[in-house]
């Protein structure tokens, strides 16, 4: 039976994602919670678990491609035989209207739940006198179901696609003529699959407006990462495929090439210009960011901070035994800082409520850290942070920050975060004016510690020395209280004595 596996929504309101990797290819054998692929959602890097056993038919999407919620990326043959009288169903069995199916009702394994999401996605014929979930008494409309987000169950209407972009044919590139057949110089498809058989650990396609390109998957994902465009390359591998070095070698292109080139073409300037897609994390990045600045009204207040005792604390702390298996850095103290601070200041960690016309002040603290990524700006959040000692807090931002890094960190880690610090010392910087995570109500930058001339008793001395930037929403946080809350942050990390006494 053929078993087709449909893009699942794999956090709450996500409509597309991008295939980043594939982990297999068609042939080869796949067992449950194997992962397959990797894709990129508007949040984070997320790996889907084939949900069945058997032998991979067909990729159904190639990588960079962005495809909808609900659409089918990969074929599973599992061996298993299709029910009598009837066509191989896609997905899993399929099962009444608004109940999930057997298999999804009892699934242990994150492969089932996949399975049982993207069946989810797949429309289904009402029928008179059937009742929605959560609609009790009025039968349901005759129209036909529309697959939605996973949450929100469903809508009536028929589904509507997005036109997909269709490239203008370029001059010297083949365009098939007629229904199966190709203009001389196309690869056949038989050709094609023959090539892929015989050499399967290479990728290559062909297709309208498409050139043909030899290159293994993680140098496509190489160029892609670095902006080089294979269609303009000249493979110097076995068969003339593109290699990691021959990737390397573009990207490192001299300015001056360009240059040149714009020289001797004054007419195009578009060749000194790179247009880098606006999606994935990027994209709600961006989103968020005009969200916040323009609904919140933004005040930054600074404060400079001579923090030589936090940095000598955090040597002595690196000497005990109970932070041998974890980093400590000054990053810690500060947040430790603001923990305390928030607590004794509980209106610095709210949020402003425009429906109720409420402003929630929140008794917990979910403490964002903003990470740069290769792929944009996250926020994860270290979960019911108020109630961890030291050493718990140093590995929870251990962890969390190696998870950022390497681009797998879940949408749910960067749900529900309170307050954040953004630390913008390790560019090398002083400071900064940060934008307000979008719910938030302030945001701690902490520049760079730096040597500095300072007045201690009334003598001039060489000093440790960072800038502090508290951006907070002015709606809920007025001028007094974002000050008293800075200066108690900065008075801590003058003396981390302050953070026992008031805690």
């Amino acid at each position: 039976m053929r078993r087709e596996f449909k893009l699942p929504d794999v956090g709450e309101g996500l409509t597309e994602a991008e295939i980043v990797r594939w982990h297999v290819k068609p042939g080869d054998s796949v067992k449950v919670n194997q992962i397959v692929v990797e894709i990129e959602t508007a949040k984070s890097i997320v790996e889907l678990p084939s949900p069945w056993a058997g032998v991979v038919a067909e990729l159904m999407a190639e990588e960079g491609q962005t495809v909808d919620v609900g659409l089918p990326i990969i074929a599973v043959e599992t061996g298993e035989a299709a029910p009598s009288g009837a066509a191989a169903p896609s997905g899993a069995e399929a099962a009444p209207s608004g109940t999930a199916p057997a298999s999804a009702a009892s699934a242990q394994g994150p492969a089932d739940r996949m399975a049982a999401l993207a069946d989810d996605m797949v429309p289904r014929p009402q029928t008179e006198g059937v009742v929605e979930p959560g609609v009790h008494g009025s039968p349901a409309p005759k129209e036909e179901r529309t697959p939605v987000l996973v949450g929100y169950g469903v809508k009536t209407g028929a589904a509507k696609r997005r036109p997909r972009k269709t490239p203008a044919p370029d001059a010297g590139r083949t365009q098939p003529t007629q229904a199966g057949q190709a203009q001389p110089g196309q690869a056949q498809p038989g050709q094609a699959q023959a090539a892929q058989a015989a050499h399967p650990e290479r990728v290559a396609f062909t297709g309208p407006g498409t050139a043909h390109v030899l290159a293994k998957p993680p140098v496509r994902k190489l160029a892609k990462d670095l902006g080089v465009d294979l269609t303009t390359l000249t493979g110097t591998g076995p068969q003339g495929s593109i290699t990691r070095d021959d990737v390397h070698a573009a990207a490192q292109e001299p300015a001056q090439a360009v240059s040149a080139a714009w020289a001797a073409r004054p007419g195009t300037p578009e060749l000194a210009e790179e247009r880098v897609p606006i999606k994935g994390v990027r994209k709600m990045t961006a989103q968020a960011m005009v969200a916040s600045a323009f609904t919140a009204p933004h005040v930054t207040e600074f404060l400079q901070v001579d923090v030589t005792e936090t940095m000598a604390a955090v040597q002595r702390l690196k000497a005990l035994p109970d932070f041998a298996e974890v980093r400590v850095s000054p990053l810690l103290l500060v947040a430790k800082a603001v923990l305390v601070a928030a607590r004794r200041y509980p209106m610095i960690n709210s949020t402003w409520d425009d429906a109720a016309q409420e402003i929630v002040v929140k008794h917990y603290v979910n403490l964002g850290i903003a990470a740069a990524t290769p792929r944009g700006l996250v926020v994860p959040n270290i979960k019911s942070a108020h109630t961890l000692d030291l050493p718990a807090l140093a590995g929870a931002l251990g962890e969390l920050t190696e998870t950022a890094r390497a681009g797998r960190t879940q949408p749910a880690d960067m749900a529900g975060g309170t307050i954040t610090i953004t630390n913008v010392g390790v560019f090398g910087v002083d400071t900064g004016t940060p934008i307000l995570n979008p719910g938030e109500a302030a945001i701690l930058a902490f520049g760079m510690v730096r040597d500095a001339p300072w007045v201690v008793d009334g003598q001039l001395a060489v000093r440790k020395v960072t800038t502090l930037a508290l951006s907070f929403d002015h709606r809920i946080i007025d001028g007094e209280l974002g000050s008293l809350f800075l200066r108690d942050v900065g008075a801590m990390l003058e003396d981390p004595l302050r953070m026992l006494a008031w805690s």
